[in-house]
């Protein structure tokens, strides 16, 4: 990660803030390596060059671009650091917005913002207050990597966190997934929402949001270890054709409240309404009906 970067472009004495990035998430996933199942040996990724066919130390190796077929352009990593950019060594803030108007697709990964000395704590806390008492979060723009990225910064508790965002045109068209040609009842949306509101609950806690993949692979690798049999896998459903959407969805609600230890009788929902053919009837002719004035909304 960068050092020495700054806030910029928020109300502090010399324009800026001087912070620490410290990631805000941890990877618990089990890690592999390549090995020669004959004998174990592990599996190296070699840097051979193609020109002198041997193999090159990291201290040789460095950043280039091929700008034709035969040039190419080395980029130090001190000539990275020195873009010309007002970005390169500052995160810039562009502007303030609600959050509920970003994209949650835009979104990737965040990293806690620390105040960088005792200069930093008042505009930080400054920063933090404002952006709490605005409900809104900072759209900013910086530079890691090689590249520049658009930032939020929202808070988390105490700490500001800086979010990296994808442009724009990074995030592909939806269009492409939506099936044109289907199309769904008026019953059948209201048993979803049904469904919906029999799964609904304030909170992610509980086993159902813990991470069983890894536990289960750690089970292996410990069985494996002491040579013990295999644990074994549960049965995979076999997935069904849906024939009557209404009656997977009443099934579905009924599952989702035994689950939670609810009571799993429900009332059955709305059937979709078949038109029944009347035999016609002679009516006599009605006298023409007096026409009255449509009222107008009080708003008008």
């Amino acid at each position: 990660m960068p050092s020495g970067l700054r806030i910029r472009s928020f109300g502090s004495v010399n324009g800026t803030i001087p912070i620490r990035v410290a990631s805000a998430t941890e990877n618990h996933s089990i890690q592999f390596h390549q090995y020669h199942l004959e004998d174990m040996g592990r599996v190296r990724v070699r840097k051979i060059c193609d020109l002198e066919d041997r193999e090159i130390p990291q201290s040789e190796i460095g950043k280039g671009y091929e700008y034709a077929k035969d040039q190419v352009v080395a980029i130090s990593d001190e000539e990275l650091r020195e873009l010309p950019l007002p970005t390169a060594k500052a995160i810039e803030i562009q502007a303030f917005v609600p959050l509920e108007s970003i994209d949650p697709i835009r979104i990737a990964e965040g990293y806690y913002l620390v105040p960088d000395g005792q200069v930093a704590a008042k505009p930080y806390k400054l920063l933090r207050q404002a952006l709490d008492r605005s409900s809104k979060v900072a759209i900013a723009k910086f530079a890691w990597s090689g590249r520049e990225r658009l930032g939020l910064l929202r808070l988390r508790d105490d700490a500001i966190v800086l979010h990296a965002m994808r442009w724009p045109d990074e995030v592909r068209d939806p269009a492409a997934v939506d099936p044109p040609h289907e199309k769904v009842s008026e019953e059948e949306i209201k048993g979803a929402l049904a469904l919906m509101e029999s799964m609904s609950r304030d909170d992610l806690d509980g086993p159902e949001f813990e991470d069983t993949y890894t536990d289960a692979l750690a089970k292996i690798i410990e069985s494996k270890r002491e040579d013990k049999p295999l644990p074994d896998a549960p049965e995979p459903e076999q997935p069904g054709k849906v024939l009557d959407l209404m009656a997977a969805l009443t099934e579905s609600v009924q599952q989702a409240k035994a689950s939670r230890g609810e009571d799993a009788d429900v009332h059955e929902l709305p059937k979709k309404k078949t038109a029944k053919k009347q035999p016609a009837k002679k009516t006599a002719a009605k006298k023409p009906t007096k026409k009255t004035p449509a009222r107008r909304s009080r708003s008008a």
